[in-house]
């Protein structure tokens, strides 16, 4: 089985000397009592041996591989992933303290108020004045100064802990991971691009201190803060590079923790063509459906790839048109690539509950729905459909036109009966009749994905990701019943081919797809 070293066995340092393993916050003056909140002057001052930030120092890198400062993560032979040198982390959580006290005054006295990038760079002046102080008790006290590399790793650390992801961030930075799974402190599994799941190194000393640090988290989005307490135990959280984390504490017996990474935030079809996930007749097809205006659903389980399919289809909107974005937690960036988008995004309440239930500041999957109706767009793009945000949506389908959308089912079949669910949740004045043929007579196509992980006669594994179905929906003769025909269907292969093509889906052809490549392979398969 993969597994990853720890850090120590890997370095080409020696950092022995650094005298940096259990140490006493009572041997470290400056951790130990508190220090003036203003930045030390630099007369006098004992600055580290090398400027952490400088080119020196390696900086966490995007693409990880040979060279990367987290090292080689393509050993196959070996089956390691390298992390990079070794910090002792107990000595971080005191620098991270310190530095968000000195910070803290900083930023309040600062006028005019500082932006997010002069707030770390004031960070990064703080930390390299505490590593200089550090280097200075170190010598005082007779110890061994610590090593350049070392006061560089230990910047960078101080740096993650305050501005980043702590000890997760080598991990999130590492494009074999593609998510992060932690079971307590010290039970961490890496699920890697692959599907492959490889053991990893604690991200937290005790459950206690992950809590905290995950709280630490929740707070400190000036965008999207989020609360994370026994009061409310259930944390859903986008991270700055467009992750989504999840975190349960109090009420499972060890707190839980997952991220999951999104690889492919800009794509179109023709990436997707290019990762095998459908061919490309089938991607022209869905391409003409974007630009005709119908509304798709994406389904699929968790980490069947609907998010970046949604991505691909936005890809193929007029750029000229007016969309809104409503989504649980951040995940498409679509105005990053589109002129007219506005993202709404749901947010947590806080304090007390109301006489209606709800938390003050409590913003709705289904308010942002309903305000995209009202907004009158060309497009509402939800994000994920998982309650009563489903019946706007419905409202929103009947207003306007291409609509997309994802939602979590086994297959194409179970799309409307999931919504109709979804929309009852709203309550019980619609029938489940009346729902499933609204649904029906607004909905034209379910794109559905299937995941699964497959070995092969080496006995490596690889996650394969593919459109199985798109099935397009028509209201059916009888009330409640919905009609499906299959566009598009896998074979026993997995590989997707031409099944029927409705005579109303014929009009494509005028926006690009190729009926004549579709009849010559229909009639192949």
């Amino acid at each position: 089985m993969t597994t990853i070293q720890d850090p120590g066995d890997l370095t080409d340092v020696d950092l022995a000397d650094a005298d940096f393993a259990g140490v006493d916050p009572a041997d470290v003056p400056f951790l130990r009592t508190p220090a003036p909140l203003e930045v030390p002057t630099a007369a006098g001052r004992t600055k580290p041996d090398a400027n952490p930030w400088s080119a020196a120092a390696p900086a966490p890198a995007r693409a990880a591989g040979p060279g990367s400062p987290f090292g080689d993560l393509t050993p196959a032979a070996e089956g390691v992933i390298r992390l990079g040198p070794p910090v002792d982390w107990g000595l971080v959580q005191l620098l991270r303290t310190r530095v968000s006290e000195r910070l803290s005054h900083v930023v309040s006295t600062a006028s005019p108020a500082m932006s997010a990038r002069d707030k770390e760079q004031a960070g990064k002046d703080i930390i390299v004045d505490l590593i200089g102080e550090h280097v200075a008790d170190q010598v005082a006290s007779g110890r061994p100064r610590p090593t350049a590399p070392a006061q560089q790793g230990l910047a960078r650390a101080a740096f993650d802990m305050v501005f980043r992801l702590g000890r997760l961030q080598p991990l999130i930075e590492d494009d074999r991971v593609e998510n992060i799974l932690v079971f307590g402190h010290d039970r961490v599994i890496l699920e890697l691009t692959d599907g492959t799941l490889v053991p990893g190194l604690a991200v937290a000393d005790s459950d206690e201190e992950l809590v905290e640090f995950v709280s630490f988290l929740s707070s400190r989005s000036e965008s999207s803060a989020r609360a994370f307490s026994e009061a409310s135990p259930e944390l859903h959280l986008r991270l700055d590079d467009g992750s989504r984390l999840t975190a349960i504490a109090w009420v499972t017996p060890r707190p839980q923790l997952r991220i999951r990474r999104h690889r492919l935030v800009v794509v179109d079809l023709d990436d997707l063509v290019r990762l095998d996930l459908m061919p490309r007749l089938a991607a022209g097809f869905l391409a003409a459906a974007v630009r005709q205006g119908l509304s798709i659903v994406v389904s699929g389980s968790p980490g069947s790839g609907k998010t970046t399919v949604v991505r691909g289809l936005c890809a193929e909107i007029d750029p000229d048109e007016q969309i809104v974005t409503a989504e649980s937690e951040a995940e498409l960036f679509l105005q990053e690539r589109l002129p007219y988008v506005l993202p709404i995004e749901a947010r947590q309440g806080t304090g007390e509950y109301g006489p209606d239930g709800r938390q003050a500041g409590e913003y709705t999957l289904m308010q942002a729905v309903m305000a995209a109706v009202r907004l009158n767009v060309q497009r509402t793009i939800v994000g994920e459909v998982r309650g009563p945000e489903a019946l706007p949506l419905l409202l929103g389908m009947q207003n306007g036109t291409g609509s997309i959308s994802t939602t979590h089912a086994r297959d194409a079949g179970a799309v409307i009966p999931k919504l109709v669910n979804c929309a009852q949740t709203a309550g019980p004045q619609y029938s489940h009749a009346t729902l499933t043929d609204a649904f029906a007579a607004t909905i034209d196509l379910v794109v559905h994905l299937q995941m699964k992980v497959v070995r092969g006669p080496d006995g490596t594994k690889k996650r394969v990701r593919r459109v199985a179905e798109i099935v397009a929906v028509e209201p059916g003769d009888s009330p409640g019943t919905p009609a499906t025909t299959h566009v598009f269907k896998a074979g026993p292969d997995g590989v997707l081919r031409p099944h029927v093509l409705p005579d109303p889906l014929r009009v494509l052809a005028t926006d690009g797809f190729d009926l004549a490549a579709f009849t010559a392979e229909q009639e192949v398969s």
